[in-house]
């Protein structure tokens, strides 16, 4: 993946406590409300059904991409997932399930 370049803006931005958000400053009002909801739901399970801590989200650009890395801290494990995607809204989704998935299974 070192064809994507991390934003120079992309220093963390805490949601509701538990949320690191970075590099997701670029994106437009609308589109955050719906980033922040799907997050937001996925957070809440992961805090609720299986334990977590703490959920980090980085997303580099590229000219027609999107790269997200994710990872969530459950009991001093670190648990990450990764995926490249034209559609964001469809990236976070898809890292967020695998995410989710490595938690089931861990």
């Amino acid at each position: 993946m070192d064809e994507f370049q991390s934003n120079p803006d992309s220093e963390p931005h805490l949601l509701g406590g538990n949320i690191e958000l970075a590099g997701f400053r670029d994106f437009d009002g609308g589109s955050m409300i719906v980033l922040k909801k799907i997050i937001g739901n996925y957070a809440r399970r992961f805090t609720d059904q299986y334990g977590s801590e703490k959920l980090t989200l980085q997303v580099r650009r590229d000219t027609d991409s999107f790269a997200l890395t994710g990872s969530v801290l459950r009991q001093g494990q670190t648990i990450s997932a990764e995926h490249a995607e034209k559609n964001v809204f469809f990236l976070v989704d898809t890292v967020l399930k695998k995410l989710e998935k490595e938690l089931t299974s861990a």
